[in-house]
């Protein structure tokens, strides 16, 4: 299968999570769900900041490619928006998933290329400092609900 894809695991807090999910109301793949839309969003958003997960701007084009570009329609990773549009989530339970299955999401993401044409990483995939605060507000305010 292509493509590319970010995975925010629970491993590690198999014991809380068993002690969670003593609350009445709580459920584990409604968290993880609700946490994938979280980061897919955030996601997207990378497509409008131009921005890695941890702050770093992404490459700018080489000059000879900028100088193909139309910049009314154009910019980093977006030409049509299939990319940015095929950004999805989905969970399994304990994990939340966030991806493209595009051919190419992968290299665009990584960087590198077979051809020697030397394509930038600009990476839009994995967990930002604003993302973690989101995160942990979800599971705070999901915590707060059940013990009330």
């Amino acid at each position: 299968m292509a493509g590319v894809t970010a995975t925010l695991t629970t491993e590690g807090l198999t014991q809380t999570i068993a002690k969670l999910s003593r609350l009445e109301g709580f459920q584990m793949a409604e968290l993880a769900d609700d946490a994938g839309a979280i980061l897919e969003s955030s996601t997207r958003r990378r497509f409008d900041t131009k921005t890695a997960p941890d702050g770093a701007d992404w490459a700018p084009w080489s000059e000879s490619y900028d100088d193909t570009r139309n910049h009314d329609v154009h910019s980093l990773l977006i030409e049509e928006g299939d990319l940015r549009d095929s950004i999805a989530s989905y969970s399994t339970g304990t994990e939340a998933h966030v991806g493209s299955n595009l051919v190419y999401a992968a290299h665009q993401h990584f960087g590198g290329d077979e051809t020697g044409s030397g394509v930038p990483a600009r990476p839009y995939l994995g967990v930002s400092a604003e993302d973690e605060l989101d995160l942990h507000d979800l599971v705070t305010t999901r915590l707060e609900d059940l013990m009330q």
